[in-house]
């Protein structure tokens, strides 16, 4: 009877083992797994703070930027200004005005090729200035008809302009930083440009003369 009764006692021992053994080795893989999984959660929470701290420092970057662009604005036309007074300073009066015009400069078609004609008128504007013998500065004006586009004029007034410019320069050796081109295209007509001759005498090149 007692042998029956612990055999009987083994056998419940050993079914409890069986059943608990089973269970405590699953609870603590859970545990690990959510172990693990608490890790992974902890590590992409620490980089989505990483990144909004970036994002955050790059946003007050482009904050500071923004607010200088207006400070840069201003000391641009501050700077802008005081080249328009030195130019001023250096034009000083006007005291000569010269015109080549197109019938005396023969440019050809979209040319600025400078003819024989345009470089004799230009031999006696400069004895003019030697007869007047004074410091001065030459605003050098391109000027054209209203044949073409505006950027096709601009761009040809400026070169016509500036065709006078280096044969001053370079055949009499004014100075360059006494003389300016600009290119006013075909915005101030002298004529009506529906005409041929309208047009002749809007393509020209005006020469100011300051004291």
């Amino acid at each position: 009877m007692k042998n029956r009764q612990l055999v009987f006692f083994i056998g419940f021992v050993v079914l409890i083992a069986l059943v608990v053994g089973p269970a405590c080795a699953t609870k603590k893989f859970v545990q690990g797994e959510a172990a693990a999984l608490d890790k992974k959660i902890a590590d992409v929470s620490t980089e989505v703070e990483a990144s909004q701290k970036r994002i955050k420092e790059h946003d007050d970057q482009l904050a500071t930027i923004g607010s200088l662009i207006p400070q840069h604005d201003g000391q641009f036309k501050a700077v802008d200004g005081k080249i328009e007074e030195v130019k001023t300073l250096i034009r000083g009066n006007l005291v000569l005005t010269a015109t080549l015009k197109n019938n005396d400069a023969k440019f050809k078609f979209d040319s600025a090729e400078l003819s024989p004609e345009a470089k004799s008128f230009l031999d006696q504007f400069v004895q003019n200035l030697i007869e007047e013998n004074k410091g001065v500065f030459i605003e050098i004006q391109g000027h054209t008809d209203s044949t073409g586009t505006d950027e096709v004029n601009m761009a040809l007034g400026q070169k016509r302009a500036e065709a006078v410019m280096m044969y001053l320069y370079k055949q009499y050796r004014i100075p360059l930083h006494r003389m300016s081109v600009v290119s006013m295209g075909s915005s101030v007509p002298v004529a009506d440009n529906s005409s041929r001759d309208g047009r002749s005498q809007n393509r020209r090149v005006e020469i100011l003369v300051y004291e």
